[in-house]
């Protein structure tokens, strides 16, 4: 057997931004735990947030896998080399990296200040920037890898109040390119998810505040609804999994049809 039929039992994967109950990074860590991955999760959030998720890999997986985690903050210099260092001091090896920390702004351009700036850019790209780096001589020691960005369908389309993080999913999407087109060849497959509007905890939380908000995007939406998740996982793990590996630099966009407008 080869590819998806094979799970990925054996491998050991890096979620980021794995500490939110409804977020993607936890609906990726839980699918991979789900086919038998050992997982490192880590996040900015509370040690108990990573330990609950963490658990919840525990209950999904076959038994044969380990979840670990980590409190990171990603934004600062030298901690996505500290959390990549310590997953493979955990695990000795790095088979999977998902690059899916992220934050977002809803501020109208010319209302930001550095700082503002300055974290956003750090969370959303230098972050995956230095993870992906300090992962690299673990997967060139074991033959290859596979690296997958959670980048935005914003990275391609604008949208009011989403400049800054808009200007980093798109650097996110170029990251991707040029690390494919340097890597590829020593079998470290990266591609990127560019996902539409996701009943993420925040989109949860606005639609509390303002019930509207599902007709202001849901016009753009030809599936008639946003995207849940675990759909965003499914494709994580296609890319983690897949023997498909002519699929090399690519951003998949998934978003209901938002972009075919």
């Amino acid at each position: 057997m080869s590819g998806l039929k094979d799970g990925l039992a054996g491998k050991v994967a890096v979620v980021t931004g794995a500490s939110t109950p409804k977020g993607i990074g936890t609906a990726i860590a839980r699918r991979f735990a789900t086919e038998g991955a050992s997982l490192f999760l880590a996040a900015e959030g509370t040690e108990a947030q990573l330990q609950e998720a963490a658990e919840s890999c525990r209950e999904l997986g076959p038994g044969d896998g380990q979840i670990e985690f980590g409190v990171f903050d990603l934004a600062e210099p030298g901690a996505p080399e500290a959390m990549i260092a310590k997953a493979l001091e955990t695990f000795g090896r790095i088979d999977i990296l998902v690059n899916n920390a992220g934050i977002r702004d809803h501020k109208a351009f010319g209302e930001f200040n550095r700082v503002e700036f300055d974290k956003i850019v750090a969370v959303n790209v230098s972050a995956a920037f230095f993870a992906s780096q300090a992962v690299l001589p673990a997967m060139r020691a074991q033959g290859g890898g596979r690296i997958i960005h959670i980048a935005s369908q914003m990275g391609s389309v604008a949208f009011d109040k989403r400049a800054v993080y808009g200007l980093t999913k798109a650097a996110l999407i170029h990251l991707t390119k040029t690390m494919a087109y340097e890597l590829g060849q020593e079998n470290i497959i990266v591609n990127s998810i560019s996902p539409g509007p996701i009943l993420t905890q925040p989109i949860l939380d606005r639609l509390e505040k303002d019930p509207s908000y599902a007709d202001t995007r849901g016009t753009y939406l030809r599936s008639g609804r946003f995207g849940e998740p675990s759909e965003i996982a499914e494709l994580a793990y296609y890319l983690a999994a897949t023997d498909a590996t002519y699929m090399q630099g690519a951003d998949l966009i998934i978003d209901g049809g938002y972009t075919t407008h």
